[in-house]
């Protein structure tokens, strides 16, 4: 499974709050797909969501969420409230569903970060 945001501002977010301020990584690489829209998908609101599904570390009830949309691989994409941005979208993505090579991806780009957010 590969865990992608559904925007550059959340995936900067997402990243970020896992990063070293004082080390940044100098590598990194923004890599976008184009997913059709036709793909399969489903969507897991807020609402279904354990009640402290914002805590950290996660609560395993999420990681289940996780298993289950890969074992019954009803689709090929999970869209998920981010924890940190709950109005924004993490997408799961199930590499061994079948459709999952009908998604495009993009060529990667270099990434810089906005020197005010870290200090590298």
């Amino acid at each position: 499974m590969v865990y992608t945001a559904e925007n550059l501002s959340l995936a900067i977010l997402e990243y970020l709050v896992h990063l070293d301020p004082e080390h940044p990584p100098t590598d990194l690489v923004l890599a976008q797909a184009e997913v059709p829209d036709d793909l399969p998908r489903i969507h897991q609101d807020e609402s279904s969501l354990p009640k402290d599904w914002r805590r950290s570390p996660a609560p395993e009830e999420l990681a289940e969420i996780g298993r289950k949309f890969v074992t019954e691989a009803k689709a090929a994409i999970l869209i998920i409230p981010s924890a940190l941005a709950p109005a924004d979208h993490n997408w799961l993505i199930n590499l061994d569903h079948p459709d999952f090579r009908k998604i495009r991806l993009m060529e990667p780009i270099p990434f810089a970060w906005d020197p005010r957010l870290v200090k590298g």
